[in-house]
């Protein structure tokens, strides 16, 4: 018997070097850091944050306290230096040159990070309920994800005006490895917002619960299918903005584009106006809701939670709301106890984000059986492994190691927090690299020949034309009645 020639050989299977890969490996890494508080450790506290800020000097600082002697300069030297560890080992791993992606890397992150810092300026990123504490009259309300807008802005600026520099940095523009890295450090921070969540009232609990699969089935089929029947995109362009719209914007726009395969490009787009977007309703629905719901005070709640998309946008519209309506409570002879709305627009929230890794599962099984499957008729499991985004696999485990330990000890939940928070930070800014490497690699002719200015349109017509009011409705059905306590006197 004649030995096969050496060709026929089948190689390696890719996804074990492949980006999917390296993001859960990177992932892992930094939730396992996080887990460090505990053992009474503080392994991430040295991370960068970036605060909103009027003073430069106050922009940076530790994630941490437990680090009083590190510098915010200080800390965001160790963040990059920690970065730039690891991601030029993965490009080792990816079969890139270490040196070459080092020094390019290094130019990405220093202008990724500038435009970050500079979306956290006040007057761009103070949301109304904050503008009193900063002392100023007025901003524009985009929160600290304005960061992610300036960003795309940049790598977009550099990318059709300065193509040269583009080409040169597009070794160290990994936004897939950005997003899915992202997306496996997230799924630890909403596994414990899950197992925190079981301390809420159980009515709020109950119904917050109900109130979202019920609107998120609703949201996403029709605001799939206005844009598939009545504006003629792809399902790669539809898929990510019936998720950013129906779920929590930004990180569902990216899971989804990341489950069904789609360009990055796609959901940063979708993900640019959900920021845009939110800053509109932030804008208009507090005050209709003091006006119309003064007397439904937890329907307005829910509502926020249900309508505004960004996790920032929504609290901060739950917390205008809650301080417009018991203002006219308090004139009315009402004096109801504070928070209780801000918590039943976070609870509605964060059942929402959870959906973010289930939907994903269900697509990414849809895409790889239903939607692209192979040309024979058999059953593709192989395909479908092939084609499985891996990085789910990292959400996956991500929030259930880290729900399983919230339940079976909720007194480790407010450690879990802090470690999450801290991991968070890192979530941040991979995102941040995300928006300024999609940016880089994006013509914007060929984005407007695609239908740029009809998914603006699409978002319109689905936020104002009936996921605002379905949300109302649904609100309404699940918190009629349900009323705050009174205040302790």
């Amino acid at each position: 018997m004649l030995t096969p020639p050496l060709e026929q050989t089948p190689p390696p299977r890719s996804w074990l070097r492949s980006e999917d890969t390296l993001a859960v490996f990177l992932g892992l890494l930094v939730v396992g850091l996080s887990l460090g508080v505990l053992a009474g450790g503080d392994l991430l506290g040295w991370v960068v944050s970036t605060s909103v800020w009027l003073d430069p000097g106050k922009i940076l600082s530790p994630a941490s306290k437990g680090y009083p002697w590190l510098t915010g300069v200080g800390s965001l030297g160790l963040t990059y230096v920690f970065l730039l560890l690891v991601l030029t080992a993965g490009a080792k791993f990816l079969g890139i040159s270490p040196s070459r992606f080092a020094v390019r890397f290094t130019i990405v992150f220093a202008l990724a990070f500038g435009c970050w810092a500079a979306g956290n300026f006040a007057y761009i990123a103070a949301t109304p309920d904050k503008r009193s504490a900063f002392g100023i009259p007025w901003s524009l309300g985009l929160t600290g994800e304005a960061g992610y807008l300036l960003a795309l802005l940049g790598g977009l600026f550099i990318g059709n005006f300065l193509p040269g520099v583009a080409a040169w940095l597009k070794e160290a523009a990994r936004s897939e490895l950005y997003i899915k890295t992202a997306v496996v450090v997230l799924g630890a921070g909403l596994g414990v917002k899950a197992a925190g969540a079981q301390g809420l009232a159980s009515v709020i609990l109950f119904r917050g619960l109900a109130a979202i699969v019920e609107a998120y089935l609703i949201y996403w089929a029709v605001v799939y299918f206005i844009a598939r029947k009545y504006f003629g995109f792809s399902r790669e362009w539809a898929a990510p903005l019936a998720s950013g719209i129906s779920i929590c914007g930004v990180s569902a726009a990216i899971t989804t584009g990341a489950a069904v395969r789609a360009r990055p490009v796609v959901p940063i787009m979708v993900s640019s106006l959900v920021v845009i977007f939110s800053v509109v309703e932030m804008l208009i629905l507090p005050p209709l809701a003091s006006t119309f719901l003064a007397d439904e005070p937890m329907v307005a709640a829910a509502w926020m939670g249900l309508a505004v998309k960004t996790d920032g946008a929504a609290v901060a519209s739950g917390a205008v709301t809650e301080s417009l309506i018991y203002t006219r409570s308090v004139e009315s002879g009402h004096d109801y106890a504070p928070g209780w709305m801000v918590m039943t627009t976070t609870t509605v929230k964060v059942f929402i984000d959870l959906f973010i890794g289930v939907w994903a599962v269900i697509l990414a099984a849809i895409w790889s059986w239903k939607i692209e499957p192979r040309a024979d008729r058999r059953l593709p499991l192989q395909e479908i492994w092939q084609r499985f985004p891996k990085f789910v696999f990292g959400y996956a485990l991500t929030f259930g190691v880290f729900l399983a330990i919230g339940l079976s000890d909720p007194k480790l939940v407010p450690a879990l927090q802090r470690g999450t928070g801290q991991g968070d930070v890192i979530r941040q800014l991979f995102f941040v690299l995300t928006f300024f490497s999609i940016g880089l690699a994006a013509n914007l002719r060929r984005l407007w020949a695609e239908g740029l200015g009809r998914l603006a349109l699409v978002y319109v017509v689905s936020l104002f034309g009936f996921v605002i009011w379905v949300g109302l409705a649904i609100s309404w059905l699940f918190f009629h009645g349900v009323m705050p306590p009174a205040a302790k006197g």
